[in-house]
C-alpha cells in the first residue's frame, strides 16, 4: 500500500515535467543573425534621408509608334546605343508601298494632262494672237475673233486646272510617303535602348496607353531622382552636399549635384509591386547627377539618399 501510494505521485510529477519539456520543445527558437548588408549611414551631422530611383539623364523616354501594324523587323538590342534618327523597328509596310506606287502613277497621269493643256492653251493664245494682229478689220469676221478669244482663257482656265489636279496628286503622294516614312520607328534622341519589349511578327498598336515598346534614355551622365517628404522640402538646399547609396550595398555609394527641383509636389508611390500602388504622403521630387558612376548603376534602381539638411548651414 505504502509502494502504490509513492508511485502516484511519481507518475504525476513525471507526467507534469513531461508536460513542461514538450511545450518547451514546442516554442520557437530565436536564433540572433546579422543583417545581410550593414544599413546605411549617414555621412552628414544633419542630414535629410530620402529614397530615389536612377533614370537617364534625358529622362526615360517611351517609344510608342504612328500606326497599328505587325512588326516586321527589330534594329535594336536592350543596352545597344543608339543616334537620333537611327531605325528602332519597322512595321510590315507593304500596303504603303502599294500605294505610293499607286500615286505616283496618277501624279504621272495628271502630269501628262497638264503639258497637254499647256499646248492647247499655248496654241489657242498663238491663234488669237494671229487674228488680233490682223490689221485689216475685214480680213476676219467678229465672231471668229470672239472664238480665238474665248478659246484662249478657255485653255488658260484648263491649263490651271490641270495643275491644281496635279498639286492635289502630288500632295496625296507626299502623304502616302509620310505614312510609308511613320512605319519607321527611329530613335528622336542620342542615348540606349534600357528595354526593348517588341519582336518580329508582334502586333502594335498606336498609342496604346501604358504600353512603352522601347525605352530610350541617355546614361551619360545617369540621374538620381528623389522623392523628399513635404515636412522636409523646406530644409533642401541647391548648394547642400548629398550622396547615393545603392539599396543593399551601402558601399558603392556616388556624390550627386543638384540639377534641379521638380516644382509641382506629387503624391508617393510607395514601391509595393501591386498593380494599384498605395499612396502615403506628397514629395517634393529633386534631381540630381550622379557624379562618379560604377558599372552596378543600372536605370530603374532604388537608391538611398543623403542630403546635408539646410539646418547645417545656417538655414540658407
Amino acid at each position: 500500500m505504502k509502494t502504490r501510494g509513492f508511485l502516484l505521485p511519481l507518475a504525476s510529477a513525471l507526467a507534469l515535467a513531461g508536460a513542461f519539456v514538450s511545450v518547451a520543445r514546442t516554442q520557437p527558437r530565436r536564433i540572433p543573425a546579422d543583417p545581410p548588408a550593414p544599413p546605411p549611414v549617414s555621412p552628414y551631422p544633419t542630414t535629410i534621408a530620402a529614397v530615389g530611383l536612377v533614370e537617364a539623364s534625358s529622362e526615360n523616354i517611351a517609344i510608342g509608334t504612328h500606326q497599328t501594324g505587325i512588326v516586321e523587323r527589330v534594329a535594336v538590342a536592350a543596352g545597344a546605343r543608339v543616334r537620333r534618327g537611327d531605325l528602332l523597328f519597322a512595321l510590315d509596310a507593304r500596303h504603303l508601298d502599294a500605294e505610293i506606287a499607286t500615286r505616283e502613277s496618277l501624279l504621272a497621269e495628271a502630269e501628262r494632262h497638264v503639258e497637254t493643256e499647256r499646248i492647247l492653251a499655248a496654241d489657242a493664245h498663238a491663234r488669237r494672237g494671229f487674228a488680233e494682229a490682223v490689221d485689216d478689220p475685214d480680213a476676219i469676221a467678229r465672231d471668229e475673233l470672239s472664238s480665238r478669244r474665248f478659246a484662249d482663257e478657255s485653255h488658260a482656265a484648263a491649263v490651271r486646272e490641270a495643275e491644281a489636279s496635279a498639286d492635289v496628286a502630288r500632295r496625296a503622294l507626299e502623304q502616302a510617303q509620310v505614312e510609308r516614312r511613320r512605319s519607321e520607328v527611329r530613335a528622336p534622341i542620342d542615348g540606349v535602348a534600357l528595354k526593348v519589349d517588341v519582336r518580329p511578327g508582334e502586333a502594335v498598336q498606336a498609342g496604346a496607353e501604358g504600353k512603352a515598346w522601347i525605352i530610350l534614355g541617355e546614361t551619360q551622365p545617369l540621374h538620381v531622382r528623389v522623392d523628399v517628404d513635404e515636412q522636409d522640402a523646406s530644409r533642401v538646399s541647391a548648394r547642400a552636399a548629398a550622396k547615393a547609396m545603392l539599396r543593399g550595398h551601402s558601399e558603392i555609394l556616388s556624390p550627386i549635384t543638384f540639377v534641379r527641383f521638380e516644382p509641382y509636389v506629387t503624391p508617393k508611390r510607395s514601391l509595393t509591386g501591386d498593380s494599384t500602388e498605395r499612396v502615403d504622403t506628397r514629395v517634393l521630387q529633386v534631381i540630381y547627377r550622379i557624379e562618379q558612376p560604377d558599372e552596378r548603376w543600372f536605370v530603374g534602381q532604388q537608391v538611398d539618399v543623403f542630403i546635408e539638411s539646410a539646418d547645417a548651414e545656417g538655414g540658407k
